[in-house]
């Protein structure tokens, strides 16, 4: 995923209330963070593979994972975002929910000040 591509989903899971982060994992490599209940995080697609997947780490170890998604590698931004909003990861193997639940109070952008430059006072 694209640093910008992956800046339009964490923006638009914030404002369904997910707690998601831009997730850099390395020299152009970019993904989502969501920050999960008990100290957990769902890391999705840093690996830079075509479709859409995730590892869910605590600590820096590897506690459970979502597996690919059929079809993702041609979902939509729109697609993307409900497929991560819909994820329940509950089991070490993680499904997807019929529906997602419903959307919590929308959570500032990240960023700030110092976004409105990057992005060109936009």
């Amino acid at each position: 995923m694209d640093e910008s591509r992956a800046q339009r989903v964490v923006d638009a899971l914030r404002e369904r209330g997910v707690p998601a982060h831009l997730a850099r994992a390395g020299v152009a490599q970019f993904g989502v963070r969501v920050a999960l209940t008990d100290g957990r995080e769902a890391l999705w697609d840093t690996d830079g593979t075509a479709g859409l997947e995730a590892q869910v780490m605590r600590n820096g170890v590897l506690v459970g994972f979502v597996p690919h998604i059929d079809g993702s590698e041609y979902f939509a931004e729109p697609q993307v975002v409900d497929a991560i909003a819909r994820t329940d990861y509950d089991q070490p193997i993680a499904r997807q929910r019929a529906t997602a639940p419903p959307s919590a109070a929308p959570l500032p952008r990240e960023g700030g000040f110092f976004r409105r430059f990057r992005d060109g006072f936009r």
